[in-house]
């Protein structure tokens, strides 16, 4: 069964009930949930019912190792993640054999956010959950909660591999929410190519934050990045000490959202605005993995000019005549506006993220800048707005963060705040895209050769293959076993297939896409090791010369050493941040299916990527300024996955190169500004984020003979992104040019046709020659 239904609508309540019921009868519950801020969440609901037969624990990296014998022996309500299911239950299932036994509901909350190549991994768990589950004799019901999704019965039976039966029908009351879109304004810098650059959505979030603080309004800003999440609240804070500071001064309104979107802003009493912050993008996984900084709830933030740092504990009247006293959990006071901000993300040491979110709960804290970490179904009544910094990826997510306000039945605000970026830009000016609309299917490959093969070997590890399993891991899965056979991982014996090494299988499968052995980040004059980094991104975040931020340190990487794997690293505080810029070639493998599309063609198929970081380039922190750009030495990385690309023959260019009556265009610019504007705009029609993606376009390509623009899944074997852009091509495309069409600049910027990860630096681009191309191409 799969509950598809808004936020606040009693999905909880709807599994809640039969898990209790199943308890009574002497069965046991598994809960597996994406966050550990929802597992936590989840057992203070359980907890507060004070049910005795009742015995709900968690079972995450957070559960002490005294704690977990007891777990595993005695609580019939375990509430844990996909990653300790992978690595610790289902390889030690002999440990569980009592919970296994009598295991009856298995519920999948917030199963949206299984998509992509994370969601393929996630199917292949709970498949191998079914067999141990068989193993000891038990068929437990499959419940899955989500955001309303398109097609939920599919999405569930693909996660799953069962069939599945839907409820889709909400009738649950709830306050009314204005939303609001909210563009930052061109600003007097110039970016490349002397494009105007736009006001950073994580400076607007915390000018907005600050003015809701000051009326009251208890809200979460959501934002991209663990940084910005820092950023956000530590300017929040000291924009309030400078109000404050300030007496007899008229605060803004914060309430008053009818302000044009060009404007900028509300007036700042203290004539200061936060500028420039940057919002680089984080690799699929990283949310949950970097470690927590020193500074949190009960402690003091880093010292910035004008933080007072949260030394006055003195009750004191706020400007709008409201009494601020107490303190937060842990004793952080709240005498001063200031002290009611903070930041809140994965990283934290877990009584800390607990104390957050209780001191939110209580209204102790009135503005939380957070990472995504907040957004899954943890249940913060009384909130009043969201503040939603740039778009979240999918429809799903930006109606799961709009809802987190509101959900006690009050009247809410949330507001989406627009980045320098082609979809956010396209979003604001078409609201029609987000509004009356039904949310992004759940895309996922459970079939993905790259993801089923490890899965087959933990599998194997834990309980023998037999034929009768292959309808448990579907048609790819005999195939699968062959390739592993040959390659000497499995063992075929008359009675299955065997795993025969003394290595944990399940270390073949990186549930989290974070690619091979981990980089360590050292300080090279101390030899502490600060930290490890993804190998899939080392080329791109720890190269030298990087700034990377650790624990609120900056460092920079003096040596990136790959054979060694290390990554030394000295303590410096540059007022730059840097971002990687990488070449790429691509070799079509295979064309799995092509149509005729307007005079050109479309295809999906395989190929292979060589990509290889060349540059990198440094941006000022508060003005986003460019500041040069440097070489790099790294070797080439070859990526085998699936693309989406499309064609044109000369035929129906020569007259856009040679036109006599208009402007002949760069057809190498126009393709190229094409690649980068439909990059931007395939996460609308895909549940994926640009960073997710690649593309690469070219005037003749040599393995197609003719104008060609590719647009790839950035992960190995393919994540399902490119094959949905091939059926929503014609949608997906014109909504590309539209959204060329309607950026305001003369000549091309972020918002529209540049883009910030390009390798050759935004060279050529030409915008309308991208709108002449794609309007031959669309037939327009």
């Amino acid at each position: 069964m799969i509950i598809a239904t808004g936020t606040a609508s009693g999905k909880s309540l709807a599994y809640l009930v039969p898990a209790v019921t199943e308890i009574f009868s002497g069965g046991t519950v598994l809960y597996l949930t994406p966050t550990k801020a929802l597992a936590a969440d989840q057992l203070r609901t359980v907890r507060g019912l004070r049910l005795a037969q009742v015995r709900p624990a968690t079972f995450d990296g957070d559960t002490p190792a005294e704690e977990r014998q007891w777990v595993r022996q005695h609580a019939n309500y375990v509430l844990t993640n996909p990653d300790m299911l992978h690595r610790s239950i289902l390889p030690r299932h002999a440990s569980w054999s009592s919970f296994w036994r009598r295991l009856r509901l298995v519920v999948v909350d917030e199963c949206h956010g299984y998509r992509g190549v994370f969601g393929s991994h996630v199917a292949q768990i709970l498949r191998r959950l079914r067999r141990v589950s068989a193993k000891y004799g038990s068929r437990p019901v499959f419940l899955l909660a989500s955001a309303t999704a398109s097609d939920p019965a599919l999405a569930g039976m693909r996660l799953t591999g069962l069939e599945m039966a839907e409820v889709t029908t909400d009738a649950s009351p709830r306050g009314s929410t204005t939303f609001a879109l909210w563009e930052p304004p061109l600003t007097d810098l110039r970016g490349e190519g002397g494009a105007p650059v736009r006001r950073t959505a994580t400076a607007e979030a915390a000018d907005l934050l600050s003015d809701l603080v000051i009326e009251d309004v208890r809200t979460l800003a959501f934002v991209r990045s663990r940084r910005a999440a820092e950023t956000v609240a530590l300017t929040a804070r000291r924009n309030l000490e400078e109000m404050e500071a300030v007496d007899g001064i008229a605060l803004p309104l914060a309430a008053d959202l009818t302000a044009s979107t060009h404007d900028q802003g509300f007036a700042d009493p203290a004539g200061r605005r936060a500028e420039g912050f940057e919002e680089p993008s984080l690799a699929a996984g990283e949310e949950l993995e970097e470690p927590a900084l020193p500074y949190g709830p009960g402690l003091a933030f880093p010292a910035i000019a004008g933080d007072g740092g949260g030394s006055h504990r003195e009750t004191q009247p706020s400007r709008t005549g409201r009494e601020h006293g107490g303190g937060l959990p842990g004793g952080a006071p709240v005498g001063r506006l200031a002290d009611r901000v903070a930041a809140y993300r994965a990283g934290y040491l877990a009584d800390d993220r607990r104390v957050l979110e209780k001191a939110l709960r209580s209204g102790a804290l009135v503005g939380l800048a957070t990472t995504n970490a907040l957004e899954l179904g943890v249940d913060v009544s009384g909130l009043d707005a969201v503040l939603i910094a740039g778009w979240p990826g999918t429809r799903a997510s930006l109606w799961q963060q709009a809802g987190r306000a509101g959900r006690a039945g009050q009247d809410a605000l949330a507001v989406l705040i627009a980045r320098d970026d082609p979809l956010d830009t396209y979003l604001v000016h078409h609201p029609e895209a987000l509004f009356g609309r039904p949310v992004e299917a759940i895309v996922l490959d459970p079939d993905n050769p790259y993801v089923l093969a490890p899965h087959l070997c933990a599998a194997a590890a834990e309980i023998p293959i037999t034929d009768d399993d292959l309808e448990i891991f579907g048609p790819a899965a005999l195939d699968a076993l062959d390739d592993l056979v040959a390659r000497g991982l499995l063992r075929r014996r008359t009675t299955g297939w065997f795993w025969t090494s003394r290595d944990r299988a399940a270390d073949l499968a990186d549930i989290r896409g974070s690619g091979g052995s981990p980089i360590q980040v050292v300080e090279s004059g101390t030899g502490r090791l600060l930290g490890t980094v993804d190998e899939s991104s080392a080329h791109t975040t720890v190269h030298t010369g990087a700034v990377y931020l650790h624990q609120g340190e900056t460092f920079v990487v003096e040596e990136l050493e790959l054979d060694a794997g290390v990554a030394l690293v000295s303590a410096a505080e540059p007022d730059y941040s840097t971002f990687a810029r990488d070449v790429t070639d691509i070799r079509v493998m295979e064309s799995l299916r092509s149509q005729a599309f307007g005079p050109g063609e479309l295809h999906f198929g395989s190929v292979e990527v060589t990509r290889q970081v060349v540059s990198y380039l440094k941006r000022r922190h508060q003005t986003g300024e460019m500041l040069g750009e440097e070489p790099l030495d790294l070797p080439p990385r070859t990526l085998r996955t699936r693309a989406v690309w499309w064609t044109l023959p000369s035929a129906v260019l020569t007259p856009l190169v040679s036109d006599p009556d208009g402007k002949p265009i760069d057809l190498g610019g126009a393709a190229h500004a094409a690649e980068h504007a439909s990059i931007g705009l395939l996460p609308l029609f895909a549940t994926c984020d640009r960073w997710d993606i690649g593309g690469v376009s070219t005037e003749l390509h040599p393995d197609t003979g003719l104008l060609t623009v590719f647009v790839y899944d950035g992960h190995e074997g393919g994540a399902g992104f490119a094959e949905r852009g091939y059926a929503k091509a014609a949608d997906w495309l014109s909504a590309t040019r539209e959204a060329i069409s309607s950026c305001e600049c003369e000549r091309g910027c972020p918002s529209c046709i540049q883009s910030p990860k390009c390798g050759n630096g935004n060279e050529p681009l030409d915008k309308a020659g991208a709108l002449r191309l794609l309007g031959v191409l669309l037939g327009s």
